[in-house]
């Protein structure tokens, strides 16, 4: 949710702590600060809003310190005002923390500080941090408390003894001016990762904000806290026990969190779909498979456990994942015939189902850190926990981040291989989430014999020559849909329609266009319009219905005959050249012709750059848009 940068070394800090806080700005906007040790004193600068105002206000200013953390923020305890923003300190300013995630017990440890003197300035559950661990380090210097850890320094210690105290998830970053030498890293259950330079250590949300510095890092685990000096890393259990950790070489280039060129990173990730589909079928499709091979064209390499007398699956996701996990649901049961059921993982948690035998529960998320997601897994699987072994728990996770907590959670992951996204819209991850379904729905199919060799050889071929015609799709659509996007600049409402396998489709094009241009749209099953929707119908709402030759074209085109008589402008993702559509539509966003089976990967690319024009034509922030974050890291 928020992201989190910190710094010890030999360079200045600052200048390196805002360089990491734009690699992390995707996680929150809404504002932004610094704390570094100078002189003997902690130096506090924050700002309303987004980074750039930081960034102004520290414009001109010499900081030669060497030790420091920043922040920026998505509020959730407070409203985005200067005196919420992160770092907060302790009264007399001698600590400063800044952290990711929520404090659910802050009101108790509060009121506890405030009865012993300690001054809140702030309505942020984050400050009783700096508060706690103040009143340790007056505790263990009195001498009413024990030192358990005489290896360590007094403020680690009254660090790791207020983190004891806190409940909820959390990733904190933590100075003290009587302490110049010493960064502490926190994490549970919020993400937070340690890299490993020549003489300097970091530590951050994300490894963007990292890789211009180092590519060696380490993944922090719950439960840990991490103690940086210009020595080195040590890293101990909130108990106090010292662990052997190893950290690992990334293996991507700064350069791909670059726009390279492009306007914004949403653009730029529209335009890597084709690559990020090549990827990912290379990775999972046999390239030598034919048709006449007696082999599984599939290659997951997933244990033999999953499949065995497999009767359910259940997925869990949120958002534009629960999107993809709609279309997984489709190919799971018309290619492999096994029930499956799609849940958002938020009510799932408080809701689930009752236990069946034989489940495959299939956590999906981008970043592999969706609280609500992890979660809805944790819940299942100790609710699963000693039972017979039909109801053991059975787990997959399908995410884009393999070293992310989800990738910690569940032993075995499909890697979507669609590299960095910044571009709080999900675009480029929802096409490599629609291939991993598709490769596990062949590959169970494949398994259970529900599917004729011929029928397989022409799924595998058509899925082989969809990334050449993302690109078509790319050459011809963006102009004529920045043209038309222009009539939409004072539009209030949308309508999206499909049926089938693209009625998902119509309701990750409503999502797009809410989470970037702030239009209100809906996505509905086409053949429901009549049962209520139509009602909103006029000339001022426009409808997009997805309309591919298949087995509901038919239907499709008749809802939209509906919609067109209520006088709404009618654009249709169609096949291109396809007479009949043409004769229905104001406007056509036309695709090649592919199997409907396949079409969701086509289908996508016209909404989202209806979406992303519309947003980009009246002015707003595409990357960023208001009250969002990449990574929904809390409940």
């Amino acid at each position: 949710m928020c992201g989190i940068v910190g710094y010890i070394g030999t360079q200045a800090a600052s200048q390196i702590l805002l360089e990491g806080l734009q690699k992390l700005e995707y996680r929150g906007y809404d504002s932004a600060g610094m704390a570094t040790i100078l002189e003997g004193d902690i130096q506090c600068v924050r700002a309303k809003g987004k980074l750039l105002n930081l960034q102004e206000k520290l414009a001109g200013q010499e900081n030669p310190a060497q030790v420091g953390i920043g922040h920026t923020r998505w509020a959730t305890h407070g409203k985005p005002e200067e005196y919420n923003a992160h770092p907060h300190t302790d009264t007399a300013r001698r600590i400063a923390v800044v952290q990711n995630g929520i404090i659910e017990n802050y009101r108790e440890l509060r009121a506890e500080l405030k009865a012993k003197g300690h001054e809140f300035r702030s309505d942020t559950d984050t400050e009783v941090i700096p508060h706690l661990i103040a009143e340790y380090c007056k505790q263990l210097k009195a001498g009413t408390l024990a030192v358990e850890m005489p290896t360590s320094s007094l403020f680690f210690e009254a660090a790791r003894r207020a983190v004891n105290d806190l409940e909820g998830a959390f990733a904190l970053a933590i100075i003290s001016a009587d302490f110049p030498d010493e960064l502490i890293a926190v994490r549970q259950q919020a993400p937070l990762v340690l890299g490993f330079g020549q003489g300097e250590f970091f530590c951050a949300s994300d490894t963007p904000a990292l890789v211009t510095h180092t590519r060696v890092v380490l993944p922090m685990e719950n439960g840990e806290l991490a103690r940086l000096t210009p020595m080195g890393i040590e890293v101990y259990g909130f108990e106090g026990d010292r662990l052997r950790k190893h950290p690992q070489t990334l293996n991507w280039n700064p350069i791909q969190v670059e726009k390279q060129g492009f306007k914004h990173f949403m653009l730029k990730e529209i335009y890597e779909q084709p690559g990020v589909v090549r990827a990912s079928l290379e990775a999972y499709l046999d390239s030598e498979w034919t048709p006449d091979s007696p082999s599984n064209p599939v290659r997951l390499g997933l244990p033999d456990r999953f499949y065995e007398e497999l009767e359910h699956i259940q997925i869990v996701a949120c958002g534009t994942s629960w999107h993809a996990g709609l279309v997984g649901c489709y190919l799971l049961e018309q290619l492999a015939e096994i029930p499956t059921q799609v849940h958002y993982a938020s009510e799932f948690r408080y809701a689930p189902t009752p236990l069946m035998p034989n489940t495959l529960t299939i956590g999906v998320t981008q970043s592999g850190e969706t609280a609500d997601t992890l979660s809805a897994l944790e819940m299942e699987k100790r609710r699963r926990l000693d039972r017979e072994p039909k109801f053991a728990a059975r787990m997959l996770g399908i995410t884009n981040r393999t070293d992310s907590t989800l990738g910690h959670m569940v032993s075995d992951l499909i890697d979507t291989r669609a590299g960095i996204e910044i571009g709080v819209a999900a675009t480029k991850t929802f096409s490599a989430q629609l291939v991993a379904f598709y490769c596990l729905a062949l590959d169970l199919a494949v398994r259970r014999r529900t599917l004729t060799p011929e029928r397989l050889g022409a799924i595998v071929e058509g899925l082989r020559q969809l990334p050449a015609q993302i690109e078509a799709i790319l050459e011809v659509q963006e102009r004529y849909i920045g043209e038309l996007s222009h009539q939409f600049a004072e539009t209030q409402d949308f309508i999206f329609l499909g049926r089938g396998i693209n009625y998902p489709i119509a309701l990750e094009g409503a999502l797009k266009l809410k989470e970037i241009s702030y239009i209100h749209a809906e996505g509905y099953p086409a053949g429901e319009m009549k049962h209520g929707p139509i009602a909103l119908l006029d000339a001022k709402v426009p409808v997009v219905a997805i309309a591919v030759p298949g087995l509901v074209y038919e239907k499709v085109l008749s809802n939209a005959q509906e919609a067109k008589a209520r006088d709404a402008q009618l654009i249709g993702v169609t096949a291109m050249n396809d007479d009949h559509a043409a004769e229905v539509f104001d406007d056509q966003l036309p695709i090649p012709t592919v199997d409907e089976l396949l079409s969701p990967l086509l289908t996508v690319i016209p909404v989202q750059f209806l979406a992303y024009h519309i947003a980009a034509h009246r002015g707003l922030d595409v990357d960023q848009p208001r009250n969002l974050a990449k990574s929904v890291t809390v409940e």
